[in-house]
């Protein structure tokens, strides 16, 4: 590909002298002296191959081809200006754009806080949302597809990633009211004894609540396995059955149900993921402030007040 033909600093001073005629008056009103100006309009004709400008009675005035050139430089400089107040935004951190990752968990229960004061802090903030299970919402990160992401750990590290710990999270088993009796911790030989509805199989957080299941040499009765908490805790309501759900889904009360801490407890660690190269402009930065703020309230002691 071939380079341009002229700067816009050369484009600047052909039009200066186009307009006033003289190239000592347009190198003082540019603040360059008249030798570099000249340069730069003989650099611009030999990059072009034509003549720009002649002298007339005392002036410089342009040729036919420069005369062409005329509006077409007006429209290629306004054009930059038009280029340089959008970066200037950036820079300033009046807008800016976040691709974010994360799971639908997350999404729902945890991040609406830091996403909401963002809006507060930079209201020009465009945020796109992805989610997914985390495997998937790394690779994107890697491949620059995504800003930053909110994972579930433990996941495969790559050198080229950043992980930093959030926030630990509990899981807590939901069941039909009446289904379980007392309100104390429940283990895996209790849960496996009653119709499971789990989170569908591939991500993390189903790895870890089988792992769990596992450990109590359990052999669970999982009738439904569905991509969506928010199906669950409404199919558990009905009384079709019970589950195991992290407590940032847990934090309203869902009628008809009660949550119990599981014995012995299980947790999952929700971390920030970047890539180390990732440039941090106002937008990201205030988005990392305002998320690493959150915390977690827990719902475990919320039977006695149902």
């Amino acid at each position: 590909m071939s380079l341009p033909a002229f700067s816009l600093r050369q484009m600047r001073t052909f039009l200066s002298v186009a307009e006033t005629g003289s190239v000592s008056a347009s190198a003082r009103a540019l603040g360059v002296t008249q030798p570099a100006a000249s340069q730069q309009l003989r650099e611009m004709e030999r990059r072009l191959g034509v003549r720009l400008l002649e002298r007339a009675a005392g002036r410089s005035i342009p040729t036919a081809a420069g005369e062409a050139l005329i509006p077409a430089a007006r429209r290629a400089l306004a054009a930059a200006a038009d280029a340089e107040d959008a970066v200037v935004a950036h820079r300033e951190g009046a807008v800016g754009r976040i691709r974010l990752g994360t799971g639908a968990t997350a999404c729902i229960h945890l991040l609406p806080p830091a996403l909401a004061a963002l809006r507060r802090r930079v209201p020009g903030v465009e945020v796109i949302v992805e989610t997914g299970n985390t495997p998937e919402i790394v690779q994107r990160v890697d491949e620059g597809l995504l800003d930053i992401a909110v994972v579930t750990l433990p996941v495969s590290r790559r050198r080229s990633l950043e992980f930093t710990p959030l926030v630990r999270e509990s899981f807590l088993a939901l069941a039909p009211d009446g289904l379980v009796a007392g309100s104390g911790p429940i283990g895996a030989a209790a849960l496996a004894r009653l119709p499971l509805i789990l989170y569908e199989a591939g991500g993390v957080m189903r790895r870890l609540v089988d792992d769990w299941l596992a450990r109590g040499n359990t052999d669970p009765h999982v009738t439904m396995e569905l991509d969506s908490i928010e199906a669950i805790k409404v199919l558990v309501a009905i009384g079709l059955g019970a589950s195991i759900l992290p407590e940032f889904a847990l934090r309203q009360p869902i009628s008809g149900t009660l949550c119990y801490p599981l014995r012995p407890a299980l947790a999952r660690q929700l971390a920030i993921v970047l890539r180390r190269e990732k440039t941090r402009d106002r937008a990201l930065r205030v988005f990392l402030e305002e998320v690493t703020k959150l915390t977690s309230k827990s719902p475990a002691q919320a039977n006695a007040a149902r």
